[in-house]
């Protein structure tokens, strides 16, 4: 009956969902440009960190594609509450990345952190549910207590890649003692010119036998 009423719509089309349909309808689902660089080995998203930290593997699952299907979905992930959206591409993600190596030697997910400000004006960390659904397949903890922002950047994720500007956020590592030899999956909604990314990787590098890999929903 709240169906009736208040019907499930499509986060990519806005039609009606099925009753068998979760977040995306068949069709949506079907236009969704994957990436999936971990199926292939395909180094285009490590290509980005090349030279700047030491990566051990790196994977998104889709591409984003300015005023199409991605950016739509990923809006209303970021500023039209759809939370479960974050859940649902990690699910995804998840099922693939339990069974391929280098992800099967990962210890721990831990996400790139909101400032608290942002955090109490959203109400949630966006990659928060991608992030735990991925540690739930690994079948490693999620940690989100490692890393905090301590500056506030105003989002600039949906401009031009070449008109970005990125102010350099400043994150903080706590309890550095949790991550001393181990391979870390740090994950993110959206990867562009990987700063915020490189960031929190230096951070976490600091710490005595640190790997990373990476895992995004989407590139840029």
């Amino acid at each position: 009956m709240l169906n009736l009423f208040f019907p499930k719509l499509c986060n990519g089309c806005k039609n009606r969902l099925l009753e068998n349909e979760q977040i995306l309808c068949i069709s949506c689902r079907h236009e969704l440009p994957l990436a999936c660089f971990h199926k292939n080995n395909d180094p285009t998203l490590s290509n980005i960190f090349y030279g700047r930290f030491p990566l051990k593997a790196a994977t998104a699952l889709l591409f984003f594609q300015k005023k199409g299907i991605t950016q739509e979905i990923l809006h209303n992930l970021k500023y039209r509450n759809q939370q479960k959206i974050s859940a649902f591409f990690g699910i995804w993600l998840g099922e693939e990345l339990k069974n391929i190596y280098p992800y099967t030697t990962v210890d721990m997910v831990i996400p790139v952190p909101l400032h608290k400000k942002r955090l109490k004006e959203r109400g949630y960390n966006q990659v928060e549910g991608f992030g735990k659904e991925l540690a739930s397949a690994l079948q490693v903890p999620y940690m989100d207590t490692i890393l905090v922002k301590e500056s506030k950047t105003s989002s600039q994720v949906f401009k031009q890649r070449l008109k970005r500007f990125e102010s350099e956020a400043v994150f903080a590592l706590k309890n550095s003692s949790a991550i001393k030899d181990k391979h870390i999956l740090l994950v993110d909604d959206i990867v562009t010119t990987g700063a915020t990314l490189e960031n929190c990787a230096l951070q976490l590098l600091k710490v005595e036998g640190v790997t990373i890999s990476i895992a995004t929903i989407a590139i840029a």
